[in-house]
């Protein structure tokens, strides 16, 4: 899946739950991607993070997207170490 779909489709999910506190509004948003997201889609969304700073992310996509990131490298550590 291209980038810029990602990155559409991570801020349309943002986008819902924008009405609530920021931190839940993140929180809900990662739950999304998390549960629902193909581990590719989630490995190039951090990619995109990574490569572009997460170009085109709004807010709330942005930070979920840097906690996702952060989930997936301690599993990486973990897993390396394990």
């Amino acid at each position: 899946m291209s980038e810029s779909r990602l990155v559409y489709m991570a801020n349309q999910i943002a986008t819902y739950f924008r009405t609530a506190p920021h931190e839940e509004a993140v929180a809900a948003t990662l739950d999304h991607v998390t549960k629902f997201w193909e581990p590719r889609m989630r490995r190039q969304i951090v990619e995109h993070l990574r490569a572009h700073e997460g170009e085109g992310l709004n807010e709330i996509a942005l930070a979920a997207v840097r906690k996702l990131a952060e989930i997936e490298a301690a599993k990486g550590k973990m897993s390396a170490s394990g």
